[in-house]
């Protein structure tokens, strides 16, 4: 399931839609698609390959990589508990609701079982995001707007 193919089956008006919709971020890892030189993918949250979609509801916008690691993954076997979790999913869940950034803006912090096993599956802190994530703190332009951030209390 390529991005060329994908262009073909859904039209460029709904492919913008969706990009609106995530006010251009990865709907995962919350990387903006307008500083990079790749535009993002757009995901479908239930695979064809089970039955889903090209509406609106079923589709998002995940960077490459984040595309790539949760493949056609919705759950996985959390390696802690034995129990099947499933991934985020930006239709069904609030980002805030599972995910923080940590103080300096760099890691995202997990908040939910959700949150750790997307964290871990999409490898949502992964050296060259960080890289990038760093580079865009300096400018001021992340961690996005209304993204919740930890702040840490010395007392």
């Amino acid at each position: 399931m390529g991005t060329i193919s994908l262009s073909r089956k859904i039209s460029i008006k709904l492919q913008e839609q969706v990009r609106q919709r995530a006010n251009f971020l990865c709907e995962y890892c919350h990387t903006n698609e307008r500083w990079q030189y790749v535009r993002f993918t757009i995901d479908h949250l239930i695979p064809t390959s089970e039955g889903g979609e090209d509406n609106f509801e079923n589709l998002c916008l995940a960077c490459f990589h984040c595309n790539r690691r949760r493949s056609t993954k919705t759950k996985v076997i959390d390696k802690e508990s034995g129990q099947t979790v499933p991934l985020f999913n930006p239709r069904l869940h609030q980002w805030s609701e599972h995910f923080i950034w940590s103080n300096d803006g760099l890691y995202i912090i997990p908040l939910t079982d959700i949150g750790r096993i997307t964290v871990e599956t999409l490898d949502l802190n992964r050296a060259r995001i960080l890289n990038i994530r760093q580079a865009d703190v300096i400018v001021e332009r992340h961690p996005p707007a209304g993204d919740p951030v930890h702040i840490f209390n010395d007392t």
